[in-house]
């Protein structure tokens, strides 16, 4: 049965592991700003924290015009991993950025210690990211390129990302940017099984479902070896339950 995990703020010291080294990866349309709360707590309890933007979203969207690919964002994350020199990283990818994870346990294994899916797509080697979502779905990206030339997809409104308070959904809507369109559509290639033998972590947010993760938290469910956690609150977990979630990523073995 997968394991819900609630628990007060108050403990989160408590369960802090000795120092450890996060890479902390976005979802589409957003950006590094989105981790803030929960990095800024990590580094509280003594833990070394990044927080890389991928290329044409957040303080990066002037980048757009770049038309950068899904090779792009491999690589955002990848340089970040090899010229800070970094090694025993508990990489964290959030949904979309779930393909970027898997790419990098592929690639570079040798300087990771854990993953952590965040509600996050799970692509097998020859899949798209949209080769996952509901065709509705898929739809709904194609109509919204089109005010952009097929360049990006506009953002969707802050409650599609599970986001009820209504100061937060007016940051949210200032904050997220449009999603590079082809980087929907690029298919991820896997040398190896997702995770690459890696230890593995996926945590399924779950009020409510987001619904284009839904193959993916199966997936994950099925997986002998691998951790499965539920955080009842809506896919941005980050930003709607970040003492939590930090708890849970301190309690990563």
């Amino acid at each position: 049965m997968p394991e819900t995990v609630t628990q007060s703020a108050a403990t989160r010291a408590s369960d802090a592991r000795s120092s450890q080294t996060y890479v902390l990866i976005h979802g589409g349309y957003h950006g590094a700003w989105c981790w803030k709360s929960v990095a800024n707590r990590l580094r509280t309890d003594g833990h070394t924290v990044y927080t890389p933007t991928l290329t044409g979203l957040g303080e990066r969207s002037h980048l757009l015009h770049a038309n950068p690919s899904l090779e792009t964002f491999i690589q955002d994350v990848a340089q970040v991993l090899r010229y800070e020199e970094l090694s025993d990283v508990i990489l964290v990818g959030h949904s979309f950025a779930g393909s970027v994870v898997s790419a990098l346990a592929d690639r570079m294994p040798e300087r990771l210690r854990h993953l952590v899916y965040l509600d996050a797509q799970l692509l097998q080697s020859g899949q798209a990211p949209a080769d996952t979502a509901p065709a509705e779905a898929i739809e709904i990206y194609k109509q919204r390129a089109q005010a952009t030339g097929g360049v990006s997809i506009p953002p969707g409104p802050p409650e599609s990302f599970g986001i009820t308070d209504p100061q937060m959904i007016e940051r949210v809507k200032k904050l997220v940017t449009p999603h590079p369109y082809r980087t929907y559509f690029d298919k991820l290639k896997l040398d190896h099984p997702i995770g690459n033998g890696k230890p593995v972590t996926y945590i399924a947010c779950t009020k409510p479902y987001f619904a284009n993760i839904a193959p993916s938290r199966e997936y994950a469910k099925a997986q002998d070896g691998w951790r499965y956690l539920e955080i009842a609150t809506g896919h941005d977990a980050m930003l709607t339950e970040p003492d939590e979630l930090t708890r849970m990523l301190e309690s990563t073995p």
